[in-house]
């Protein structure tokens, strides 16, 4: 283990000095790189920023960073791509003048002084974030060194997009962020707007192979700090009974799983292939939000963004007060002002999943709804596109 360790440090070494050494060279002056969930997806913001630019026909020369197990999307697509951590990543990264990305690059980079930085980030927060955080339960460092790392981070950043006013705030404090923050919301829920309609819907679910009769719950749950086997290897539990759900739910409904970038072990959903479908790495969130009739989720941000399309949402909070007291920490009371029930079983789950499919949105969801999507009007990517690159032409 000693012996890994020192190879990993030299081999880091080297490659700053690579890096370094690039970003003297001419600078690329209309490359931009982009980056999603350390390059595990082609999602989220820059996804969104990505195919804006794209269609726009700009000068731009658009590439994206890719984690080498993830580059099957991208060729299939015929999207240029680098692999992540690679020589020619780095050359090309100490040129370009702009990188877009919605998670932390390696601490160890630091930022060329020619490179705008845009950080869209990737939700609204509920969890804690960074210096707000009472414990770090991540494996391979403790709080403060956590926080100091984010914050060197952060110190890169030149822009950094908040999706409403409350998480400005947040993003501010906990980021320790001074520079330029874009209120713009958030580009990748454009299509949330843009693309409710039933046409489009119809198209997804045929993609997916989902009957058109069937009733869509996409189960997105998030990672739990303390579910791990080392640095960058989550692991989750699956507590929703799916026996259970396919007795009671039947041939009604299907149900889309899609598990947070963190989780390396997928679950086994061996026997219930009529049901359960896992959707983690086959498409993009935002087009899973569109074909589900009904959300179940827990902490994650996801039901920031889902509570645009006014759909009934279940909280699926079985270890609530673990995770709210003892691992993570919450900004506001879910139970007091969740858009949708909190339920701690399997049966409870079911039922209200029977409830969601006859009951109307009440007010709740509304008042929801104004605080945290006031900005959703299917114009962010435009906002941030004008801000950003057309003032740096």
């Amino acid at each position: 283990m000693l012996k890994k360790l020192k190879r990993l440090n030299v081999v880091r070494r080297l490659t700053k000095l690579f890096f370094q050494a690039s970003a003297k060279l001419p600078v690329k002056q209309k490359q931009v790189m982009f980056e999603s969930y350390s390059g595990k997806q082609y999602s989220c913001n820059p996804r969104a920023i990505y195919e804006y630019l794209k269609e726009e026909k700009s000068s731009y020369n658009l590439i994206w960073s890719v984690n080498k197990n993830f580059v099957k999307e991208f060729e299939e697509r015929n999207i240029p791509y680098i692999k992540r951590l690679s020589l020619r990543w780095f050359f090309e990264l100490a040129r370009s003048r702009y990188w877009v990305t919605n998670s932390r690059m390696p601490n160890w980079i630091q930022k060329p002084g020619h490179t705008t930085y845009m950080q869209t980030w990737h939700g609204t927060p509920l969890k804690k974030l960074a210096a707000d955080m009472d414990e770090v339960r991540m494996p391979g460092t403790d709080k403060d060194r956590y926080v100091e790392n984010f914050h060197q981070e952060a110190k890169n950043w030149d822009y950094l997009i908040s999706p409403n006013p409350y998480s400005t705030e947040i993003f501010k404090r906990a980021f320790a962020f001074e520079k330029t923050i874009l209120e713009t919301g958030y580009p990748r829920n454009d299509r949330l707007i843009n693309g409710n309609n039933e046409a489009n819907i119809e198209a997804l679910k045929k993609k997916l192979n989902i009957p058109l009769e069937k009733k869509v719950v996409l189960y997105a749950p998030t990672w739990r700090d303390h579910h791990n086997a080392g640095p960058g290897s989550y692991h989750f539990d699956l507590q929703l009974d799916l026996k259970r759900c396919q007795e009671q739910l039947g041939d009604d409904y299907v149900i889309l799983i899609r598990l947070h970038s963190f989780i390396t072990t997928p679950p086994n959903l061996s026997g219930y292939e009529g049901l359960v479908i896992d959707v983690t790495h086959s498409i993009d969130i935002n087009e899973l939000y569109l074909i589900a009739d009904i959300l179940i989720t827990d902490y994650s941000s996801v039901f920031f963004d889902f509570a645009i399309l006014r759909r009934p949402m279940i909280f699926f909070a079985y270890d609530l007060e673990e995770y709210r007291d003892d691992i993570r920490g919450f900004y506001f009371s879910l139970e007091d002002h969740a858009p949708g029930p909190i339920v701690k079983t399997s049966d409870e789950c079911i039922e209200a999943i029977i409830r969601a499919s006859k009951e109307i949105i009440d007010g709740k969801n509304e008042t929801f709804y104004q605080l945290y999507c006031p900005l959703d009007d299917g114009q962010a990517t435009r906002r941030v596109v004008e801000r950003v690159f057309k003032a740096g032409e």
